[in-house]
């Protein structure tokens, strides 16, 4: 067997040999994709050697060689910048091969059969990476053995070959018997081979998206602890002024983020006129009638005030990107935005009939590249900039309509007779605010201004969580906090008043 480093020697005076010829100019479009296609499978291969190689690295290896880490020889040595670097010591850390201790045999990589597919030339870094992405951000929750099946799936995803996922075990060879794709037209299914199941092989992007529906199926129940954490890191900061700009930071949840991607739609979109004055202003809160004294007309309620910010919890950051929710929101459904398709920008959540009902399952929201929790589907149900689609194997068999979302002349009634967001302490304007139904419309509850309050982004997305319970009496909103709020527990009527109603 020869020295990997004289093949490789080897390689490189080959490639030198066709650089130097330059004759790419006068080939053919068939030569020049073939040229293309060759190039990228020697591309792929020389990114498993470079993985492997890495990956076969004792510790210490970057020491002895005068670097600090691994990342900063690879960028000598490669020559690539720091996040390429990275990508190669994420990848090589895939595919590693631990020692057995007593033995001193190799153990298998984490991911065998994707460790094959960069091998053979079927991935690259890239591919590896997309694939195993979206299984390893859901950790725990996905054991050794539902690891592999998803290993052995997105491998042969890859190749082009599509498996029944609930049908392949891990510890068992993969055969014809597995595959659910149909042969090739004009084969003998009785002499039908694996061979004979190729699809297209499949891109990075490809892969993502179905490593994301891999973690889905083998994970139903984790979009809960994935909802939780993101919504504790969200933010939206402003910075100081810097050479004439505010710098902006900051984490947004998903849905957010596919809303305002949007909206950036709507208003580059080059069919239209462009940006326009949206004319959407906001006031500080002590700007806004009844705010500066609870709401209540000048009459202090201890229930309504919130003076040491005990009712809402949430940090500045948190509050900045909810108020950035709210925003967009508002500018999605202004009658000056620019439209898509001939339509307002709609946020469109995707979620199946049998999962909706259950709040830790997931939903997808075209766009982006993570599924988000279910909870997303009912929250945004009540607005007008959301529709709602119900799934059942694949058929569409529910979509929201208008007599699920408050008219105009709904909201604005709604507004004028609530000013603020339910939740006591919380002074968003109603204007601000989103139509919640008190009782679902899925449940029975009309779209009627005697079952809908105003709720600020965040009391919306919290409301069953947060121990609050929100009830109409005579068209009148009511409202019950949890025990540390009022140990009475009694129902109470929000600011503002009746009372204050009259001197409108």
């Amino acid at each position: 067997m020869k020295n990997p480093l004289s093949l490789l020697d080897q390689v490189v005076s080959d490639l030198d040999r066709v650089l130097s010829a330059d004759g790419f100019g006068t080939l053919s479009d068939a030569d020049r994709m073939d040229v293309l296609r060759v190039a990228g499978d020697a591309f792929r291969r020389i990114e498993a050697v470079i993985v492997e190689t890495t990956a076969s690295a004792e510790s210490g290896f970057s020491d002895q060689c005068g670097c600090r880490n691994m990342n900063e020889l690879l960028q000598r040595v490669l020559r690539v910048d720091a996040p390429g670097a990275a990508r190669v010591v994420k990848a090589a850390d895939l595919v590693h091969r631990d020692v057995e201790l007593t033995s001193g045999a190799p153990l298998p990589a984490r991911w065998p059969a994707l460790r094959e597919a960069m091998r053979d030339g079927t991935i690259g870094i890239a591919g590896l990476l997309a694939a195993t992405g979206p299984i390893d951000r859901a950790g725990v929750r996905i054991g050794l053995a539902d690891r592999l099946r998803a290993d052995a799936e997105l491998a042969h995803q890859a190749r082009g070959y599509a498996l029944a996922l609930a049908g392949v075990d891990a510890d068992v060879d993969v055969d014809a018997d597995a595959w659910v794709a149909e042969p090739v037209e004009g084969s003998d299914p009785a002499e039908t081979t694996v061979s004979d199941y190729v699809a297209p092989p499949a891109t990075p992007e490809d892969l993502k998206q179905f490593a994301q529906l891999v973690a889905m199926y083998l994970d139903p129940d984790g979009s809960a602890p994935s909802a939780a954490e993101a919504s504790q890191v969200r933010s939206f900061t402003v910075g100081r002024l810097r050479n004439g700009t505010y710098p902006v930071r900051g984490n947004l949840l998903p849905e957010v983020y596919a809303q305002l991607q949007l909206l950036f739609d709507a208003q580059l979109n080059p069919k239209t006129a462009g940006p326009t004055d949206m004319g959407v202003q906001f006031r500080p809160s002590d700007e806004i009638d009844g705010a500066g004294d609870g709401g209540s007309g000048g009459v202090e309620d201890p229930f309504n005030s919130d003076p040491r910010n005990v009712i809402d919890p949430r940090t500045r950051p948190q509050k900045q990107h909810d108020a950035l929710a709210s925003a967009l929101g508002i500018a999605a459904r202004h009658e000056d935005m620019p439209s898509l398709g001939g339509a307002a920008p709609t946020l469109v959540v995707h979620v199946d009939a049998k999962d909706f009902a259950e709040d830790d399952r997931w939903a997808t929201i075209p766009g982006i590249d993570t599924p988000v929790s279910a909870t997303v589907a009912s929250h945004t149900a009540c607005t007008g900039t959301v529709q709602r689609v119900l799934f059942d194997e694949g058929r569409i068999i529910g979509i929201s309509v208008t007599d699920r979302v408050f008219t105009v002349h709904q909201r604005r009634a709604i507004v004028l007779r609530d000013k603020e967001c339910l939740i006591p302490g919380c002074h968003v304007p109603a204007s601000w605010c989103e139509i919640h139904h008190v009782i679902e419309h899925a449940r029975g509850g009309p779209t009627h201004t005697d079952n809908g309050v105003p709720l600020c982004w965040h009391h919306h997305r919290t409301l069953d969580t947060s121990g609050w319970e929100i009830r109409t009496v005579n068209g009148i909103p009511q409202i019950r906090g949890p025990g540390w709020w009022d140990p009475a527990q009694q129902w109470r009527t929000p600011r503002p008043t009746l009372s204050t109603l009259t001197h409108v």
